[in-house]
C-alpha cells in the first residue's frame, strides 16, 4: 500500500513508519514539526518508498498519487503546562488539529477510497468513574475545563470518524491509545517517563506531584506499533484500546526509574500540586483488541525502560 501518516515524525508517527516501511508499503509523512523532530525520521530520508512533506494538516492537504490508507496521528499530546509542546500551550492548534485535521485527512481518505485511521486516546474518557476503562464507556469529561482542548479535540475526531463511516461508507478505524513511552519521546516533552528518566540521569530526585498514587498503565512503543498495525489491517471499525493493563502508581515508576539508573536521589514530593483534573486512575480493559485483533502488549516495563533510558543517555 501507499500509506499517508499525519505526524509522522512524532515519536509514535515515526516508529509506524518504520514498520509500515518494514512491511514493504511506502509511506508519505506530512508534519509541521510543531511537535514532532525531524531527526525521528531522519534515518529514512533518501529511501525511494518514503517522502516526506512539511505542512500543517489543519489546512487542506494534497498528496500528489493514490493513497491506499491513511493514518491520522497529528495532533500534541503532552498534558504538561510547562512544556511548550504541551497541549496547554497549544490550545487552539490541539483543537484544530483535532477538528479541521481530522476533516482534512478523512478527506483524502475519501476522495482515495482509501482505508483511514484514527489515533485517538485513552483521555477521551477523561477522569473515569470506570475501571478498567472499557471502550463502551462514555468517559467523565468537563468540556471547559483545562484539559478539554485535547479531551474534547479527540472525542469530536472520533465523531466525525464514524460520521464519515456511516454517511460516506468510508473504511475507517479508532485506536484509543494509553499511555506509551519508548525511544523517541522528546527530552523536554513534560510528561512522566521522560521527566523521571532526565532527572535521574542528572542524579536529582524525581518530582512526584500530589502523593505520586495516581495510576497509569505503560505501554512500550514497539508493543503500540503492533497493534496499530494490526488495527489497520482488520475489518473493525468500532473504537479499540490499545495499552498495556498493567496498572502502577507513579510512585512505583519512579523507583523503576531510579534502580535501573542506578540514581540514588529517591523522589520529592510535592504535595498539592497534580495538574488540574489530573485523572487518578488509568488502565485499559483490551479484551476487544485480543478478540478482535488478536494482541496484547508482550514487553515488560523494566526491559522497556532499560532501552528507554539507553535512548535518553545516547541523546542527552
Amino acid at each position: 500500500m501507499r500509506v499517508l501518516v499525519t505526524g509522522g515524525a512524532g515519536f509514535i508517527g515515526s516508529h509506524l513508519c518504520d514498520r509500515l516501511l518494514a512491511e514493504r508499503h511506502q509511506v508519505v509523512v506530512v508534519d509541521n514539526l510543531v511537535t514532532g523532530q525531524i531527526e525521528n525520521i531522519a534515518h529514512l530520508a533518501g529511501r525511494e518508498d518514503f517522502r516526506f512533506i512539511k505542512h500543517d494538516v489543519s489546512n487542506f492537504i494534497f498528496i500528489p498519487g493514490h493513497v491506499d490508507a491513511v493514518l491520522h496521528l497529528a495532533s500534541p499530546a503532552s498534558p504538561n503546562p510547562t512544556s511548550p509542546y504541551g497541549y496547554p500551550q497549544l490550545p487552539i492548534q490541539t483543537l484544530k488539529v483535532g477538528a479541521l485535521g481530522t476533516h482534512n485527512a478523512l478527506g483524502v481518505a475519501r476522495a482515495n477510497q482509501a482505508r483511514f485511521l484514527l489515533a485517538s486516546t485513552s483521555e477521551v474518557y477523561g477522569d473515569p468513574q470506570e475501571h478498567p476503562q472499557r471502550e463502551t464507556y462514555f468517559g467523565h469529561v468537563d468540556p471547559a475545563g483545562p484539559r478539554s482542548v485535547y479531551d474534547e479535540a479527540k472525542r469530536f475526531a472520533e465523531a466525525i470518524t464514524m460520521a464519515y463511516h456511516r454517511y460516506h461508507g468510508l473504511d475507517t478505524r479508532i485506536a484509543r491509545i494509553f499511555n506509551t513511552y519508548g525511544p523517541r519521546m522528546r527530552l523536554d516533552d513534560g510528561r512522566a517517563v521522560p521527566n523521571f528518566i532526565c532527572q535521574a540521569l542528572q542524579g536529582q530526585p524525581l518530582t512526584l506531584y500530589g502523593e505520586g498514587q495516581q495510576t497509569r498503565s505503560f505501554c512500550y512503543i514497539e508493543d503500540l506499533v503492533d497493534g496499530l498495525y494490526r488495527l489497520l489491517m482488520s475489518d473493525t471499525h468500532d473504537p479499540v484500546n490499545l495499552g498495556n493493563p498493567s496498572e502502577i502508581t507513579i510512585a512505583q515508576l519512579a523507583e523503576v526509574v531510579n534502580r535501573l539508573t542506578d540514581n540514588p536521589a529517591g523522589a520529592r514530593l510535592v504535595p498539592d500540586a497534580r495538574a488540574p483534573a489530573d485523572p487518578q486512575r488509568r488502565q485499559p480493559d483490551i479484551t476487544r483488541a485480543q478478540q478482535l485483533l488478536g494482541w496484547s502488549p508482550t514487553t515488560d516495563l523494566e526491559a522497556g525502560m532499560q532501552a528507554t533510558i539507553a535512548d535518553f543517555r545516547a541523546r542527552r
